[in-house]
């Protein structure tokens, strides 16, 4: 298995739709860089965002999840309570190849702030927005910023198709768009 580099990274998004939108050349200029890197892609975090809050007391439960444990907001700027958690999801749309796995690593420097960014990996034929939960593990309210970088994923090519794809299960998960819940 090898990491895919980013030639191979612009011609599956430009030609196969891989990645949408995709932007081939890191931004960085006075935002948290996102866009298509030596072996990865920095995908940038949408503008909707599900914040924890346990003030109907609440218990987590992913057989059982319940919706009011989260206040829903559309903004540029979020705001993560302390010892919290916020759910929010890619910009980037991901059609994932047959052969390929794909691993996601929060930015530096969002870690650099206490904040870790949590995603299973994307199977071969996933394809939809990524779900991301971004954990606040510090006592501070702390800002993540919604259409610049928040995580890099890199692209791992197997050496040969798996038998059974993700979509070949009819995974819970496929085609989500926006914030997804736990699902049963």
């Amino acid at each position: 298995m090898s990491v895919l580099p980013d030639h191979w990274i612009r011609h599956q998004a430009l030609q196969h739709g891989m990645i949408q939108p995709f932007e081939e050349k890191q931004q960085r200029e006075g935002v948290i860089s996102y866009g298509l890197s030596s072996y990865g892609y920095d995908a940038r975090l949408a503008d909707e965002f599900k914040i924890f809050t346990n003030i109907d007391n609440a218990i987590v439960d992913p057989k059982a999840f319940s919706e009011s444990s989260f206040v829903s907001r559309k903004t540029d700027v979020c705001v993560i309570p302390p010892n919290s958690f916020v759910l929010s999801h890619t910009k980037e749309y991901f059609k994932i190849p047959r052969d390929v796995l794909v691993i996601c690593l929060g930015k530096s420097t969002y870690a650099r702030c206490g904040l870790i960014v949590n995603v299973t990996p994307l199977e071969p034929e996933w394809e939809g927005h990524v779900t991301l939960e971004i954990s606040n593990t510090t006592p501070l309210p702390a800002r993540v910023y919604a259409h610049e970088g928040v995580c890099q994923f890199l692209f791992l090519k197997g050496d040969s198709p798996c038998e059974i794809s993700y979509a070949d299960k009819g995974g819970k998960y496929m085609g989500q768009t926006g914030v997804t819940l736990p699902r049963m």
